[in-house]
């Protein structure tokens, strides 16, 4: 009775279970009495309560043993240029009006990222720090625009959860069918709005030139004589 006592003392929270196993498994064979039972039991619920109460509610899964490494703030290396860029990701037009107006600007250049991906490759994978990163925001702003996203009914977001290995991002795919036509008639957009178009270049001659500028001339100058002025 006293090793067991000893034992309640400084057991581990896995130890308790399992001496708390073995106290019932011995009165169940006669081993022990019900009384010394019932006294071990209730000494391996006080200090289970104990070890419960001292727990730190703020610091969560804080003290908890991971094999991976703590996430790192996001931060963007220039805050100014993340700031145009989710302006402008949110003023390309990412969603129909009456959609658009549900979200922030970052949440809306965060869903801006993800309707391209699923328009273009039928799903969106990204990583949400990818995603957060190509739309300018922080990590907390993408979580926020999925989950209204999701509570809208825009999106169906898909967890992909791996045992004993880093889980994979969350697969995303546009099931509002509003949403779905709009992407489905927007052009294929980077994120600096596609190349400017080229011009051609010709070489004239200095007559092809005179020519040229002569029928680019406003009518008012056209039959202007070089030297006057001509009234307008």
């Amino acid at each position: 009775m006293n090793q067991i006592e000893a034992a309640i003392a400084v057991a581990s929270s896995t130890a308790l279970v399992e001496l708390n196993r073995a106290i019932w498994s011995g009165l169940s064979s006669g081993a022990l009495a019900e009384d010394d039972a019932q006294r071990l039991a209730e000494a391996i619920h006080a200090r289970q309560a104990v070890a419960k109460a001292s727990r730190n509610p703020v610091a969560g899964n804080a003290g908890r043993p991971s094999a991976f490494p703590p996430r790192r703030t996001q931060r963007p290396p220039v805050r100014s240029v993340a700031i145009e860029r989710r302006r402008r990701l949110a003023a390309s037009g990412p969603l129909p009006p009456a959609l658009a107006a549900r979200f922030t600007t970052g949440e809306a250049a965060v869903l801006r990222i993800v309707g391209d991906e699923c328009r273009d490759k039928g799903r969106c994978v990204l990583p949400l720090d990818a995603i957060a990163a190509r739309a300018g925001v922080g990590r907390t702003t993408a979580q926020k625009a999925m989950r209204e996203a999701k509570r809208l009914g825009l999106v169906d977001i898909e967890e992909r959860r791996q045992t004993g290995a880093k889980n994979l991002p969350n697969r995303v795919t546009v099931v509002d069918r509003e949403w779905s036509a709009w992407l489905a008639r927007s052009p294929k957009r980077g994120i600096g709005f596609g190349k400017a178009s080229t011009t051609e270049t010709q070489v004239l001659s200095g007559s092809e030139k005179a020519a040229s500028l002569s029928q680019n001339r406003p009518p008012a100058l056209r039959f202007a004589r070089p030297g006057r002025r001509c009234g307008i």
